[in-house]
């Protein structure tokens, strides 16, 4: 697989490449510049099971910040740069786990030189990042128009330039919100990269459609080997990457660990809120990441248990009663209203009970 026998690049405490385990990352939507509110979305992001961090640094006062912020955080934190190559020298400056720029859009071949070697002095690695939105002209024009291709030859052309100034502590990405073309844009890239790849479908959309696209894009190139770190890209919150992120690896058997929720689609025998309840469960069971689960949620006690018997523990709703069931079996009838919590209790309680 690719993703083994990449570089091994080293971001704050954590690793990538050469076989590591994938990373999570997401990005703040705070102003960086205010210390409070990045720290505070930060702080949930790492509750939530975010690994890597990136924020933006626009100004000075943003650089200044992440000196702060890393002081009350948990993980390595990216400061994200466009065009001033003078915020990517005062963020390393200021404590950044890693850069990522554009080389170019970054100024001149002087202005690279000054944060390579920034990065050299420091350890610090840099993400050469591509996006399909900001293609070099020549490159559109040689292709007709902005392709997988010509996405591979700008990130190599970008990592060649700072590999000709002596450094290889690099990550690439590339990234389309065109999901097919993002994907056959990794498939050409990874077996001519040498380094670690962060994989995501940039403007993916809304939680719900992005999640989609980025299932999808993410399904085809990770499962193919390709990918050391991931984004999901949504527009919302952006805790909810982070339970997207996860549950995209956990499907496609890249992580184990956390519960996985299956729930029926509701039929005209559902005499609970069926849809409110399976939602609640999702919510509820982020608190317990420590355990490797399968728990169902059902809307009937008809076909409920068995429906559920490949799952761990599940509910099934009744008319205001419902199951609680272990491997198929039901362990106790409860009132609708205590199923919840119930199933909670069990949780909490399930090194202990099982």
């Amino acid at each position: 697989m690719y993703r083994d026998n990449t570089k091994v690049i080293r971001i704050g405490d954590r690793c990538i490449g050469g076989g590591n385990p994938i990373l999570i990352q997401s990005m703040t939507n705070t102003k960086t510049e205010d210390v409070e509110a990045t720290v505070k979305q930060i702080l949930a992001l790492e509750a939530a099971g975010c690994e890597i961090i990136r924020s933006t640094v626009p100004t000075p006062e943003a650089a200044k910040a992440l000196g702060e912020i890393k002081k009350r955080i948990h993980i390595p934190i990216v400061a994200d740069i466009h065009f001033d190559y003078r915020m990517a020298l005062a963020a390393m400056e200021n404590g950044a786990d890693k850069i990522r720029i554009n080389p170019g859009n970054i100024g001149s071949p002087e202005n690279l030189k000054a944060v390579v070697e920034k990065a050299k002095e420091r350890g610090i690695p840099i993400r050469v990042g591509v996006n399909s939105g900001s293609l070099e002209k020549n490159l559109i024009e040689k292709y007709g128009k902005v392709t997988a291709e010509g996405l591979v030859e700008s990130a190599l052309d970008k990592v060649r330039m700072i590999e000709e100034m002596g450094y290889d502590n690099l990550v690439v990405s590339i990234k389309s919100s065109d999901v097919m073309m993002c994907a056959k844009a990794h498939e050409m890239l990874a077996p001519k990269c040498p380094y670690p790849l962060h994989v995501g479908i940039t403007e993916a959309g809304t939680v719900f459609s992005g999640s989609i696209k980025s299932a999808l894009g993410l399904g085809l190139i990770l499962s193919q080997g390709i990918g050391d770190t991931i984004r999901v890209s949504l527009t919302g919150d952006p805790v909810s990457e982070i339970a997207a992120a996860k549950q995209i690896l956990r499907t496609l058997q890249l992580r184990t660990g956390g519960i996985e929720v299956v729930s029926c689609p509701t039929c005209g025998r559902t005499n609970i809120d069926l849809i409110g309840l399976a939602n609640e469960v999702e919510k509820m069971v982020t608190e317990f990441d420590h355990l490797n689960l399968k728990v169902a949620v059902m809307g009937c006690v008809v076909n409920g248990p068995g429906e559920a018997k490949e799952a761990d523990i599940g509910i099934a709703g009744g008319i205001g009663e419902g199951l609680l069931i272990k491997k198929g079996e039901i362990i106790k009838k409860v009132p609708e209203t205590e199923l919840l919590m119930t199933l909670r209790e069990e949780l909490a309680n399930w090194e202990t009970h099982k």
